[in-house]
This record gives C-alpha cells, structure tokens and sequence, in this order.
C-alpha cells in the first residue's frame, strides 16, 4: 500500500501520523498486516449515544420547565380567588354597617335598629331581618337571609338554602350582640368561600377557616346622629 508524500511521526503508542495538505491523519497498527486509517481533524462530528444523551437532558430541563409552569399558575389562580374573596366580604360588610343601628335624638337618646332590611337579594329590598340577631350556625350552613352567592366574577347569582349552578363564591354572614353590651353593641361577621371548599370544610362551630376563605369581623356600636 502506496501512502501520498508528507511527514510522518511515531508515537508512543506505535502508531504513525501522517501530515499532507494541511490534515492529520493517524495510522493505527492493530493487527499485523492490517492497516486503519482515521482522519482526525477539526470536523468530527457526534456519535449516535451523544445524540441521544444530549436528547435525554434537553427532555428532563423541559419537564422541569412544563412542571414550574403549573405551579405558577396555580399559585396566580389561588391568588385571584383570595383577593377577589376578600373583596366580597369587604364589600358585605359596608352593606351591614350602613344598615340602621344608632341613636336618635328626640329630646333624649332613642336607639333605632334595622331590622327588615334583606341583604340577600340584590339589589337589598325589604321583608328580611336587618341587624336582628342571626339564628346560630349562619357561618356553617347556607341559612336563607344570611347567605348569598356570586359568579367567577362576583357577580350576584341568588340566595337561599343552595347554591345554584353557576355559582363559584358563597358569601355568608353572622349578627350577634356583644356580650358585655347587649344592647348598643354588634359582632358582625362575613365569610366567602367557595363551593368546592365549602364541601371540604367540616362542620365543626366555630368555623374554621379554609385556605382561600376570607373573613371578615368587626363590632358596630350605636351612636348619636
């Protein structure tokens, strides 16, 4: 076998390397008699296991990317339904203190209370209980006149003792006296929840508050005009 001119080199390893038109190129000696040949230069290229391995690594960094994704996401909903949760009881609670329970004055202080008002309805009518003390267990259970429900966007969808099919929020709320001044003073309370959570809580009194609830609580005491 013929090999084209050039320099030629011998390693430590009995192998030969032969310089010519700028390329090296390596001559192996592994068996006697049997010469191979393999160009080494700057253009080799990957073997089939690099590929593939490269492959494996590019799938495992996009699953970890597809899984941050879902995290992030759950983690923005969640957030959404907590502030727009605590918007609602904000804003039934405005509807609670702006209802009569106050003094007035007719030459002495006589105490004028609310107690027909509905807030269930929207917009509020007449023919409901106002600031009447609330039957126990309105924060529990879906009790007519102290509960009301709300869309996605808490939008008014109904009342009563169930919750219809378009409802996402159920807002509920508790009047009681304050037991040291029974007379002049409220607690009010308001919980929004959610009707998926609302089937995992327990019915426990108090009731606890879930993940995602919002609650609400203030004392309202009479004043003078």
């Amino acid at each position: 076998m013929q090999m084209a001119p050039g320099r030629f080199s011998e390693n430590l390893r009995g192998s030969t390397v032969a310089m010519h038109d700028g390329m090296r190129t390596k001559i192996h000696r592994r068996t006697l008699g049997v010469i191979h040949i393999r160009g080494v230069g700057s253009d080799d290229g990957l073997t089939l296991i690099e590929v593939c391995v490269g492959m494996v690594v590019l799938s495992i960094a996009a699953l970890g990317s597809a899984g941050l994704s879902d995290v992030a996401l759950n983690m923005v909903t969640a957030a959404r339904i907590q502030t727009t949760a605590t918007v609602l009881a904000a804003q039934k609670m405005e509807q609670l203190r702006a209802l009569a329970w106050r003094f007035v004055d007719t030459g002495a202080l006589v105490p004028m209370t609310d107690t027909a008002t509905d807030l269930s309805r929207d917009p509020m009518t007449g023919g409901g209980a106002g600031l009447s003390a609330s039957p126990g267990g309105t924060l529990l259970t879906n009790t007519a006149g102290y509960v009301d429900y709300l869309d996605k966007h808490g939008m008014w969808t109904g009342n009563g003792g169930s919750a219809p099919a378009s409802a996402v929020f159920i807002r509920r709320w508790n009047i009681a006296r304050l037991p040291w001044s029974p007379s002049d003073s409220l607690v009010l309370r308001v919980l929004v929840t959610t009707v998926v959570r609302d089937r995992q809580a327990s019915p426990i009194s108090p009731r606890r508050r879930l993940a995602g609830d919002a609650m609400v609580v203030t004392v309202l005491t009479r004043k003078a005009d």
